[in-house]
């Protein structure tokens, strides 16, 4: 970073808001305070792992600046991240530099993306990572500084900057902090990295687009079939319907806790035939859509050749459902929406010192 040597210097300023005004003056914070990044701060983080601070881990866009470990770990002690985190943040950034994630449309587009992190694997024990009760909410200094720290990179290296490259309408909670890891213990299925190939002893993150979050309520419905018609129902948000005829994003990816996880079980539902029921339930007649949007999907499927499909889906097929186990007792269940501009999930393993 060009601003190096002058963020060693704002750190010998006396007195704490002094030293937050002068960060704030150079542009590089989220508009909360952050934790001076000293060579002596930086450094250690980086020993701790032997990483090489020129080592470059990927191309970030929408500048497509070069990140290298140093930058990585700037961002991350500013965020406030243990030395412990910095490996969890490095395989968030090589995961949302991934071309199939978009960053691109994510980082600059008037919607409200914003990239998610959910972890898996041992490394989620090892570093305290919030997996049950308010997974989605404050507390927990891991889940919260390691999404801010890949927030900060994002601004701080990346270039999207709110008004300059960043063009959020209105944004959201997210494009602060949002890092989750999924509950393990509690679910029934198995964990999200298994599903996406990965040794089930891995340590793996995986970054998702995502364009909000919707609460799911069921506390009435006994079945499995009736469970997956509350959250199928749940999921059908005709203001997402886009050029891809599908209603928001391709991945939809919700959040169950695992009390709701094991209703499914007992209706003798594993994790796909729960995808399959969603799936085939969250359909939205395009009847239901105004004029305006009607005639541009008859357009569409014009000018492409398409068949022409009254019904308007969540996915493409079942499969493309993510469902991720995680909170702690009760029912809430949480819908968020991928980024219908067009993203993929992407995992990477966390790499550790050997």
């Amino acid at each position: 970073m060009d601003i190096w040597q002058e963020l060693s210097q704002v750190d010998q300023v006396d007195y704490w808001q002094a030293t937050q005004d002068a960060i704030h003056a150079l542009g590089i914070t989220d508009g909360l305070p952050v934790v001076p990044p000293t060579a002596e701060r930086v450094n250690a983080m980086l020993a701790m792992h032997g990483y090489n601070p020129n080592t470059m881990l990927a191309e970030l866009p929408p500048l497509f600046s070069s990140v290298t470990w140093q930058d990585v770990a700037i961002n991350a002690v500013m965020a406030g991240c243990r030395p412990e985190y910095l490996p969890i943040v490095g395989a968030a950034i090589e995961g949302i530099a991934a071309p199939e994630f978009n960053l691109v449309g994510i980082s600059t587009t008037t919607g409200s993306a914003a990239p998610m992190i959910i972890v898996n694997g041992p490394i989620v024990g090892a570093v305290g990572l919030n997996a049950g009760s308010n997974v989605l909410g404050p507390g927990f200094r891991a889940n919260a500084t390691i999404g801010r720290a890949m927030s900060l990179v994002l601004r701080n290296v990346g270039g999207a900057i709110p008004g300059e490259l960043d063009m959020a309408t209105l944004g959201q909670s997210a494009k602060f902090s949002c890092c989750i890891a999924e509950n393990a213990i509690d679910s029934p299925w198995s964990s999200l990295h298994i599903d996406r190939g990965f040794d089930p002893q891995a340590s793996v993150v995986t970054v998702v687009g995502i364009s909000g979050s919707i609460e799911i309520v069921d506390s009435i419905s006994q079945n499995a079939a009736d469970i997956a018609q509350t959250y199928a129902q749940s999921m059908l948000i005709a203001g997402g319907a886009g050029n891809s005829g599908l209603l928001g994003g391709g991945e939809p990816l919700i959040i169950m806790p695992p009390e709701i996880a094991n209703a499914f079980v007992r209706g003798g539902c594993d994790k796909r035939a729960t995808k399959q029921a969603i799936y085939e339930r969250a359909t939205l007649s395009k009847s239901m859509l105004s004029t305006a949007v009607r005639e541009h999907r008859a357009q569409v499927n014009a000018s492409t050749g398409s068949a022409v499909d009254d019904l308007l889906r969540i996915a493409l097929s079942p499969d493309d459902v993510m469902i991720v186990v995680a909170g702690g007792v009760g029912i809430k269940a949480a819908y968020l929406p991928t980024w219908s501009g067009g993203t993929k999930a992407v995992s990477r393993l966390v790499k550790l010192r050997k």
